[in-house]
């Protein structure tokens, strides 16, 4: 390789280097301005929004206001109940229903199951949003039920994750190995539980994250089902400093870092899975 070439790389993976910390600087300032503003009092947050520290000093009283005013706890709790059953649901169905599809997609029904829940996931919420909330509170009177949410998660997760399981046993889990299983005595359950649903981790961890995220960040949908102020989550509960005339910035940026530190630490533990399992989920059906 000649001096040129060698030159010419380096400074092709310097500006590409130049321009991801660009890009990245871009993507966390509203972050850092978040974790920023959270130690600050109203009026500095207004007047000067970009200053570091406050002249009083770092102003930890906003996350004390944020936990008590919030209810902090309480709603934390609520975003966890539904966060992690609605999770756990989706993850085991959605795995099992797309296993089933697979090992029998030349039955006429699992083609077309699988084609109404593609079809499916390019229905917005907004379209169902008004009959849905009609149904289960008008007619069925089931809303306020943390329960109700769980199943409604469930519900409109479920295509995207069955989409993205089937793809990865399809084109990740050898036929053979079920079958030695079989063999070996392994009931069709066990053969699931104990070979198929390990060999899924990959693909599980990126559902897991990224549904976490979703319904841990969700406002619209709690919003509607969950009216009561002992069932808010995080997001519902921060709504309570938005006042008619005026907002009390200081614990909203607060209870917001409050409410972002969980999902932050979860998508750490997970990220190594994210991008193998998007990847292999994502070939051709």
């Amino acid at each position: 390789m000649s001096k040129e070439t060698s030159k010419s790389i380096r400074r092709g993976v310097g500006i590409k280097t130049a321009v991801g910390f660009i890009f990245c600087f871009i993507y966390l300032l509203p972050f850092a301005l978040v974790l920023v503003n959270s130690l600050k009092r109203k009026v500095s947050i207004v007047k000067f929004p970009l200053r570091l520290i406050d002249d009083n000093g770092l102003q930890f009283v906003n996350y004390s206001n944020a936990i008590e005013k919030m209810d902090f706890f309480k709603s934390f709790l609520n975003s966890v109940v539904i966060t992690v059953f609605s999770v756990l649901v989706l993850v085991v169905f959605s795995s099992m229903a797309a296993y089933f599809l697979v090992r029998h997609s030349n039955w006429k029904a699992c083609k077309v199951t699988f084609s109404l829940m593609l079809a499916s996931m390019a229905v917005p919420f907004q379209v169902v949003m008004i009959p849905l909330i009609t149904i289960y509170g008008g007619t069925l009177h089931v809303l306020n039920s943390r329960t109700t949410l769980i199943l409604m998660n469930f519900g409109f997760g479920v295509a995207m994750c069955i989409f993205m399981c089937h793809g990865f046993i399809k084109s990740n889990v050898p036929l053979a190995v079920e079958e030695a299983a079989t063999i070996d005595g392994c009931s069709p359950h066990g053969v699931f539980f104990r070979i198929v649903f390990p060999l899924l981790k990959p693909i599980l961890s990126t559902i897991v994250i990224l549904e976490s995220m979703g319904f841990w960040n969700d406002f619209l949908l709690p919003s509607l089902v969950l009216g009561q102020r002992r069932l808010y989550t995080l997001p519902l509960a921060i709504r309570t400093f938005y006042g008619t005339f005026s907002n009390d910035y200081g614990n909203i940026m607060a209870g917001l870092v409050l409410s972002m530190l969980p999902i932050i630490i979860l998508y750490i533990l997970l990220q190594r899975y994210i991008i193998g399992g998007v990847v292999a989920g994502a070939v051709k059906s």
